[in-house]
């Protein structure tokens, strides 16, 4: 049975945040199709998710159309939460209700960038180590002072929570999570087909 991918989008995501990530898995699954019988089915179920089913802008004016909304979607294996303006996200109830709640029954729950934030702001970054974008760390702090925020890190694993520095990084931390679930092997033969230089450690 493949893991269930979901990837939040909203006005003004950073394309590279959720396309990476997205190219990470569905890549994956492709590369695992070469080799696999033709009964095994791909390891990776990926879709997006908007607060609505109505089309969004991504950053620099990409249009957008969610595959599903927050209240239609399947249950997740993992949920990824990318960054770019979430200045909105942060301030509506309903979608920081939403990834608490979705979080709660996800094995994984991943951040890009300053998806960290949105993060942060369900509770979900409370005692744990995490990152984000070079640029936002003094932000992050600011806003949640009890957090333990590392710098100079690719991405940051906490079990049940993973988050990763700005937009390229969300590419090593999606073929991270590849080997967490599916092993080393398809993770490096990912990166390799996506002509990748994979970061390795965080």
């Amino acid at each position: 049975m493949a893991y269930s991918v979901g990837i939040y989008i909203f006005d003004n995501v950073e394309v590279l945040d959720f396309a990476g990530p997205y190219e990470v898995f569905t890549t994956a699954s492709r590369v695992f199709n070469k080799t696999a019988s033709s009964l095994a089915h791909p390891p990776f179920e990926v879709f997006t998710i908007g607060k609505t089913k109505q089309s969004i802008y991504a950053r620099a004016g990409l249009k957008l159309h969610p595959d599903y909304s927050m209240t239609t979607h399947p249950s997740l294996d993992l949920l990824i939460i990318p960054g770019g303006v979430v200045t909105k996200e942060l301030e509506d109830d309903d979608v920081i209700a939403w990834i608490k709640s979705t979080a709660s029954s996800t094995p994984i729950t991943a951040s890009i960038c300053t998806g960290a934030f949105l993060l942060a702001k369900a509770g979900l970054l409370e005692g744990k180590a995490s990152t984000t974008h070079w640029e936002d760390i003094d932000e992050l702090h600011a806003l949640f002072p009890s957090l333990h925020v590392k710098e100079n890190m690719r991405w940051v694993d906490e079990g049940s929570i993973v988050t990763s520095a700005g937009i390229s990084a969300g590419i090593d931390m999606s073929l991270h999570l590849v080997e967490r679930l599916m092993g080393k092997e398809l993770a490096v033969n990912t990166a390799r087909q996506m002509e990748f230089d994979w970061t390795q450690n965080g």
